[in-house]
C-alpha cells in the first residue's frame, strides 16, 4: 500500500532542481518530500559531505524515507522548518526546495477525501494529527466563516448561496461524505462546468483544514532566515492564491505594502529574481496531468 511507486512522476524536476544551483557539499531542504523524487535528484548531484533534509507531514511518506546516510527525514509541517533545522543543528542552508500543494498520492487514496472522484468521509487532513478536518468545516462553521472559505481559498462568486444552503441541509442531517456535499450542492454543480466548480469547493474546504496559507506565509519568511546569502530558493504552486504569495514575496520580501526605499532611493528587497517563470511544456502536462497549473519562481538570497 505505502510504496513509493504509489507515488507518481515530480512535476518540473529537473527545472525545480537546477534552480537550486547545487554545490556539492552543500546543505539543501525539500519541504515536501512526498515520494522522495525531487531528494532523489538532488542526492544526485550532492557529493559525500553533502546534506539533504526532507520535510513531511504525511504519514504514508515517511514509508518512502531514503537509505541514505546524506539524508534526514523529519515528520512535521514545513511551518516549523526553522525550528527543527536548529534541531538538526543547522542554522543556514544553501537551497529550499517546495513543491506545494497535495500530491498525486492523496488524491489517489480515496479515504483521505482529497479527490472529487471517490466518496468517502469528509477528511482532507495533509496529517491525522490535525483536529480540524472537512467534517467540522461543514458541519461546525457558521455562515461568516464558511462564506470566508469558499470566497477566499475557492474563489467562488457565489459563496454566501453555497454556505446558506449547507446550513439548511446539515440542520436536517450531518454532511457527512462527499458524496452528501455534491448532492446537497448539486443545483450548482450545472454537468458542463461541474468538475470545475466542485475542484474549487474541493480546494477550498482543503485549504482552510490544512491552514495553507498561514503555513505558506510561516514557510516563506522563515525561509529567509534560514538561507545563506546567495542560498536559493525554487517552489513550485499550483494555484493562484498560492503563486500570488509567492511571487510578492520573492519580489519584494513581504506579503503586503511595499518594501522601504534606501537612502538612494532604491528599494531595499531581499532575494534577486532568477530567470523568468517556468512552467512545464505540453509534453510532461501529457505524461503526468497534475502538472498542467504548475508554476515554478526561483529567487536567490542577497
Amino acid at each position: 500500500m505505502m510504496m513509493t511507486m504509489e507515488y507518481h512522476n515530480p512535476v518540473l524536476l529537473k527545472e525545480t532542481v537546477d534552480g537550486l544551483n547545487i554545490k556539492p557539499d552543500g546543505i539543501y531542504v525539500d519541504v515536501t518530500f512526498g515520494g522522495g523524487g525531487h531528494s532523489k535528484e538532488i542526492l544526485s548531484r550532492l557529493g559525500p559531505n553533502g546534506k539533504l533534509f526532507g520535510f513531511d507531514q504525511d504519514e504514508d511518506a515517511i514509508a518512502n524515507a531514503l537509505p541514505d546516510d546524506r539524508f534526514t527525514l523529519i515528520s512535521e509541517n514545513f511551518r516549523y522548518i526553522k525550528r527543527f533545522l536548529r534541531f538538526y543543528g543547522v542554522k543556514q542552508v544553501d537551497g529550499i526546495l517546495a513543491d506545494l500543494g497535495v500530491s498525486s498520492h492523496q488524491f489517489d487514496v480515496p479515504e483521505r477525501g482529497f479527490s472529487t472522484r471517490f466518496d468517502a468521509g469528509l477528511d482532507m487532513r495533509m496529517s491525522k494529527k490535525n483536529d480540524l478536518d472537512a467534517y467540522k468545516v461543514i458541519n461546525e462553521y457558521d455562515d461568516a466563516n464558511l462564506k470566508r472559505v469558499f470566497y477566499d481559498y475557492g474563489e467562488l462568486k457565489n459563496a454566501p448561496l453555497l454556505s446558506r444552503t449547507i446550513i439548511e441541509a446539515r440542520e436536517r442531517r450531518a454532511i457527512s461524505t462527499t458524496d452528501d456535499l455534491k448532492m446537497v450542492l448539486g443545483k450548482y454543480l450545472p454537468e458542463k462546468v461541474k468538475n470545475k466548480v466542485l475542484a474549487q469547493i474541493y480546494q477550498a474546504i482543503r485549504i482552510e483544514v490544512n491552514q495553507e496559507m498561514d503555513v505558506l506565509k510561516e514557510f516563506l519568511e522563515q525561509s529567509l532566515e534560514v538561507l545563506k546569502p546567495e542560498g536559493r530558493l525554487s517552489v513550485i504552486s499550483y494555484h493562484s492564491l498560492e503563486d500570488r504569495l509567492v511571487k510578492r514575496f520573492m519580489k519584494n520580501g513581504m506579503f503586503e505594502g511595499e518594501p522601504e526605499r534606501d537612502f538612494f532611493g532604491n528599494f531595499s528587497v531581499p532575494f534577486n529574481l532568477v530567470g523568468k517563470l517556468i512552467v512545464p511544456s505540453d509534453a510532461e502536462i501529457k505524461i503526468n496531468n497534475r502538472a498542467r497549473s504548475a508554476k515554478l519562481r526561483i529567487a536567490e538570497k542577497k
